[in-house]
């Protein structure tokens, strides 16, 4: 079932469970996502970079959505860090459910005016907003974006941006980063940030780069009100690392559905963990199908 990004997370907010962000970046992970989801009767928001809809092309949109009715399960098709007008129109016309406008880099103003905007053309044709207020870190390794230096997401500024623009959900800054963390490296949320802004406005919190992050602590986020976490690097790594072995052992193998089969299992591995994690499985009974 197609929903947009307002109405999955209303729900989420309402029960204290997070629903994952997969970044969707070929046809071998929508299909590891959707039968892991429907296995686990868990919504879930299949998340399109604009660079992974240039590889792609609008044709795979339509296998999304396509997917996406016939899942069992709540489904969001959401546009992940846009940061242009004319990557939120492609959205609009190929059949997102949901757009993330990214304008953190901005000035607290700017970035207000450049969603308030987005807000204004989207909500007409119900399709949700998701924005940014701070900065996620990067690892190096990632292709999403991130900045060297975090900057906090401030409470007050978070319940001014919510009133000012009419956003559906909100990103935040607590000290996550893109990418896979490097060895030895070790990242620490604010968690009491999180609880600070939680208890300061009402519309569902964002965790952007959840890969690779203590479980402890993302289960923590969880409990303290986080209702979307996006996960790239860790299925695409789980996916990439399989491949290679597979390749390694048997060299000649070259049709997909035999080369794609053992990376497949391996990132249903890491997709039913992040699900139990979020405390997502299970989540079905509470929508209207």
């Amino acid at each position: 079932m197609l929903l947009n990004m307002k109405d999955l997370l209303s729900v989420a907010n309402e029960h204290y469970f997070a629903v994952p962000a997969f970044n969707i970046g070929t046809g071998q992970i929508l299909k590891a996502v959707i039968e892991c989801c429907e296995e686990k009767k868990a919504p879930v928001i299949l998340a399109i970079h604009p660079n992974e809809l240039n590889f792609q092309g609008d044709s795979f949109m339509a296998s999304c959505v396509d997917a996406a009715h016939k899942a069992k399960v709540p489904v969001v098709i959401h546009m992940d860090h846009s940061s242009k007008m004319e990557q939120i129109m492609r959205a609009v016309r190929t059949g997102f459910t949901s757009v993330m406008i990214d304008a953190s880099h901005e000035s607290f103003e700017e970035n207000v005016a450049i969603t308030k905007k987005v807000v204004e053309l989207v909500h007409p044709l119900g399709i949700s907003v998701e924005a940014e207020l701070g900065t996620i870190g990067t690892t190096g390794n990632d292709r999403e974006g991130g900045t060297d230096d975090i900057i906090y997401t401030n409470p007050d500024d978070a319940v001014r941006f919510v009133k000012e623009t009419g956003i559906d959900c909100l990103a935040i800054a607590i000290g996550t980063a893109h990418g896979i963390y490097p060895k030895g490296f070790k990242p620490e949320l604010k968690l009491d940030l999180l609880s600070e802004i939680k208890s300061k406005i009402s519309v569902p919190i964002v965790l952007h780069g959840g890969s690779a992050n203590p479980d402890a602590e993302i289960a923590e986020s969880v409990k303290r009100g986080v209702n979307k976490i996006n996960i790239s690097s860790d299925i695409k790594d789980a996916l990439y690392q399989r491949l290679r072995k597979t390749l390694s052992d048997d060299p000649k193998v070259r049709e997909p559905f035999e080369l794609y089969l053992d990376g497949i299992d391996a990132m249903k591995a890491v997709i039913r963990q992040k699900i139990d994690l979020f405390n997502d499985a299970d989540k079905v009974k509470y929508y209207s199908l």
